[in-house]
């Protein structure tokens, strides 16, 4: 089963502020916060369908078409129908439809109540009743639009004008539209650095790092996924729990021992979650690479691309990371030898020694490891490169690119 679709439905804890994330009518605890839309573990569960197995299809279908029979979602269900293959239901999608059409004329009956015999702030609150419907039910360009409502509407202040944006931006997520995510993105920036508080600045780091993620920007998603550990908020897009996932499946490709050891290996808040049996194999292929236990790594491995091809956001790059893991503990085992027996490292891989030869000459060819093997004395020899004698040439380089940049603005000041 894949690591999201286990975990419970997410919830905002910033979301009792926002009338957008309210559900008209729904009646909540006082201790728990409203459900925010759209519903993001239901886009996990839709994901499932492309990666799960026959016999489990038929459970999936009917857990998505209960989510879409309660939170009367007429219009994803009809993209269901189209994109899935779901069979059509006419009573279910009328019934929907109706539902749809009732609660849609009464927010905008309050809408026009707000304009003529109240103020601003209740407006606005209507605004967020209409798009936040729309969000809930799937439809997506009437959620793009009633959103894009308030953030053109004079008056609005900067903070709900970036939570309309992170509202739209969860839309554009929910139907992984990448180009109008990219858009959103650089306006909801632009906008925090205009005016965001605390909060909102960190829930937009999140939503920027699994973009990030979407685009297989790892270093830069696995920078903003730390930052984030100890001050994670933003439970509208993900748990906690994925969060972490998150942020330790990126940040063990680039941080050094030093951070790793502080900040993943022996990091409070990661080891508050990682050994929920949510997260494994989380623990195995941490400490495997921090303790140089290159066999259980491997193993680890396994149980990992499994939850990767799992993963809405990280499927597309399940072979790259588990290939990027590879070439990484293959350098760390190199860093320590000049020469090995091929017998040997294998040994400590929990490989066959053919396997490895053929791994180690792949990466070897396209320059990923500085080695190479020695077939006849069946050793790997390592190439530690000069580093010097690199910075020496990237100087000289950049100096002839500089030469010329200034020799072409000479021509033309003479001109």
């Amino acid at each position: 089963s894949s690591l999201t679709a286990e975990l419970p439905r997410t919830r905002s804890y910033k979301a009792a502020m926002e009338v957008a994330e309210e559900v008209p009518d729904a009646e909540t605890p006082d201790d728990e916060e409203p459900p925010t839309y759209p519903n993001m573990d239901l886009a996990q569960t839709v994901f499932q369908l492309e990666a799960a197995a026959p016999a489990e299809l038929d459970g999936l279908r009917a857990q998505i078409v209960e989510v879409v029979r309660a939170d009367k979602m007429a219009p994803y269900y009809t993209y269901l129908i189209g994109k899935y293959g779901f069979a059509a239901d006419d009573a279910l999608l009328a019934e929907l439809k109706a539902a749809n059409a009732e609660e849609l004329a009464a927010l905008q009956a309050a809408l026009e109540d707000a304009e003529q015999n109240h103020g601003e702030t209740e407006v606005l609150d209507a605004l967020f009743g209409i798009a936040s419907f729309h969000a809930r039910v799937g439809d997506k360009d009437e959620a793009y639009t009633a959103f894009d409502i308030i953030v053109d509407k004079p008056k609005v202040s900067t903070g709900k004008k970036i939570d309309a944006s992170m509202s739209k931006l969860r839309v554009a997520l929910f139907f992984m539209d990448t180009d109008t995510a990219r858009k959103l993105l650089r306006s909801a920036k632009k906008l925090v650095e205009d005016g965001g508080d605390w909060d909102r600045r960190n829930r937009l780091k999140v939503y920027e790092a699994v973009f990030f993620m979407i685009e297989r920007d790892f270093k830069s998603a696995a920078e903003l996924l730390l930052d984030g550990v100890a001050t994670f908020t933003c439970t509208e897009l993900c748990s906690y729990e994925s969060f972490i996932f998150y942020a330790v499946l990126t940040n063990v490709l680039y941080l050094k021992r030093p951070e790793l050891k502080k900040k993943i290996v022996d990091g409070p808040e990661v080891l508050g979650v990682i050994h929920l049996p949510q997260l494994d194999p989380l623990p195995i292929l941490v400490n495997g690479l921090y303790d140089c236990e290159y066999a259980g790594f491997f193993n680890a491995l396994v149980t990992l691309n499994t939850n990767l091809l799992r993963d809405r956001y990280i499927a597309r790059h399940a072979r790259y990371l588990i290939r990027e893991y590879r070439i990484l503990v293959y350098s760390q085992y190199l860093d320590a030898y000049k020469s090995v027996m091929l017998g040997t490292m294998a040994n400590a891989f929990g490989v066959g020694q053919p396997f490895l030869d053929q791994e180690l000459s792949r990466f070897i060819a396209t320059s990923r490891l500085n080695a190479k093997i020695d077939k006849v004395g069946g050793m790997v020899i390592t190439n530690r490169p000069d580093m010097k004698n690199a910075q020496y040439h990237t100087v000289i380089k950049k100096g002839d690119m500089l030469l010329n940049q200034i020799q072409k603005l000479a021509r033309v000041i003479d001109v």
